[in-house]
């Protein structure tokens, strides 16, 4: 499988925004990547309402460049492991 990966993330003490996007085909970790979209389930990501001072991540999800995305938003304290994981990766790719 073969996605593009780009997350946003805002909010935060100082109202920063970053954001990078990455194609999992050209990365090292495609494996990886991969199963971590897999395993996103938004039933689970919780309320996605942001707190104070604390990040909310948009995430979208495409299966090539012209695909529509798929989108979710994740408030910071809801993140699993993996899903932090992820946001991370794609973000290190500013």
């Amino acid at each position: 499988m073969d996605l593009i990966l780009k997350v946003v993330r805002s909010g935060g003490f100082a109202g920063l925004v970053a954001q990078g996007e990455l194609d999992t085909a050209a990365e090292p970790d495609s494996e990886r990547l991969e199963q971590a979209v897999q395993a996103l389930d938004p039933g689970q990501l919780g309320s996605g309402r942001p707190q104070p001072d604390r990040y909310v991540y948009r995430l979208e999800l495409r299966e090539h460049a012209d695909a529509e995305p798929t989108q979710l938003i994740v408030a910071e304290q809801d993140l699993d492991h993996d899903t932090a994981w992820l946001v991370d990766r794609v973000l290190r790719r500013e």
